[in-house]
């Protein structure tokens, strides 16, 4: 039995895995465009690498009026300003996600309501939004976790029933499709990031797509400092103005964008085939939990891939677990923290009046999310894209890795507790 990396022995790989972003001379051709052309940011809005950016991204989810934003995370306010959702409003956000989730209702003056998640997909659970459900309730934002996508039917179906705007956060789902549809158009919203680690980036950027032109002149007019636009051109028009701020995305991310957009359906096709290869290589592991994929998510696309582990069959928890593969090669984490136990999520240091002003919900001591603690705290293992990208050797050298682990697990116990023990 090899000796476990983190405990002196050779690591399972030594070749790193495939950096990200890629590039290549059509980047460079992008960027030399948009210098020789003087337009270098977000205004005009949209100029020409807008336009034409926007346009791709729409057809790459296959509807939805888009809007360039400046981040994934200002895309989430824009929407639910662009709803008319602010002061005391609830929005109903999930345990499991990055602090962005909960923190755009704040910025927009509303209150993020966090609601458990379901054990076997770690997305937001139908049931726990039914009973979240409150006269102040206007809006759900669903989260696509990792390779999967939250159910789509049962949150549409609910937002019907109650009015409510639901905004999907796709993050993590640039091409997913539910149901043949891609992911962002299912909704009133999709928000999606183009920031430097994701699928599909530009550095820095975001995407609003938009049910409808209305909805989406509004958001134009919201990101553009307040300039109302005509729903049909997105041509500013000079007049109802709304109240924005400049929130624009820059004519040289769009055109960095749009470059990747070319490379993206190669990249998608490549980690669709080796997600397959990695579950089926997963499957055989004493101690791992696959999650529940939905027959109606048609399409995976994914940022990172999640999996749960059985701490007592490894011999620790999932952070130890991690660590031993980091010293095996492998380039994984334990993912998000569950919201109410995140130190990025801390309302409380913030001089934003909805802490204030609405203390019971942010009572994170006496907050009860069983699933989501459970997740994120002690299962949860979440991969990084970049092992889809190395072929079958990649995954093989994954799966190596985690079954020396835990064939290990007596040794890793020790040293867990030991390392522990020392702490204090």
């Amino acid at each position: 039995m090899s000796k476990l990396a983190i405990l002196g022995g050779e690591p399972t790989r030594k070749e790193p895995y495939p950096a990200w972003p890629v590039h290549d001379e059509r980047d460079i051709e992008a960027a030399t465009r948009v210098i020789k052309s003087g337009n270098w940011g977000g205004y005009p809005y949209p100029g020409p690498e807008t336009r034409r950016f926007l346009k791709m991204f729409a057809e790459l989810q296959g509807g939805g009026y888009p809007v360039a934003v400046a981040n994934g995370t200002v895309t989430m306010e824009v929407a639910l300003r662009a709803a008319n959702i602010g002061w005391g409003d609830e929005v109903i956000v999930p345990a499991a996600t990055f602090q962005a989730t909960a923190a755009a209702p704040m910025a927009a003056g509303a209150i993020p309501v966090i609601v458990d998640i379901d054990p076997e997909t770690y997305t937001i659970d139908p049931k726990a939004i039914r009973a979240a459900i409150t006269v102040k309730t206007r809006a759900i934002i669903p989260v696509h976790l990792a390779a999967q996508v939250a159910d789509m039917d049962a949150i549409m179906e609910i937002a019907e029933e109650h009015n409510l705007i639901v905004i999907e956060d796709c993050a993590h789902a640039h091409g997913a499709k539910w149901r043949g549809r891609g992911v962002g158009t299912i909704g009133h919203f999709g928000s999606f990031s183009l920031q430097s680690s994701k699928i599909l980036t530009s550095g820095e950027g975001g995407v609003l797509l938009c049910r409808t032109p209305e909805l989406a002149a509004r958001a134009a007019g919201i990101i553009n400092c307040g300039r109302s636009h005509d729903p049909k051109t997105m041509q500013e028009t000079g007049d109802n103005y709304v109240f924005g701020a400049n929130y624009r995305m820059s004519e040289m991310a769009c055109a960095l964008a749009a470059v990747g957009i070319e490379r993206f359906p190669e990249q998608a096709k490549q980690r669709e085939e080796m997600i397959n290869y990695m579950e089926e290589s997963l499957s055989e592991v004493p101690g791992v939990r696959l999650l529940k994929r939905d027959p109606r998510h048609t399409t995976r696309s994914f940022y990172q891939f999640l999996f749960a582990i059985e701490p007592q069959v490894f011999g620790a928890e999932h952070e130890e677990v991690c660590a031993a593969l980091d010293a095996e090669g492998i380039p994984c984490d334990t993912g998000y923290p569950a919201m109410h136990h995140y130190k990025l999520f801390q309302p409380q240091l913030s001089k934003l009046a909805v802490p204030s002003a609405f203390p019971e919900y942010f009572n994170f001591a006496e907050m009860a999310l069983p699933v989501a603690t459970q997740a994120c705290e002690h299962e949860a293992i979440s991969v990084e894209e970049s092992v889809f990208r190395a072929g079958p050797q990649g995954i093989d050298d994954f799966v190596a890795a985690l079954r020396k682990v835990q064939e290990n697990a007596a040794e890793l116990k020790a040293a867990a507790e030991q390392w522990r023990a020392d702490q204090g």
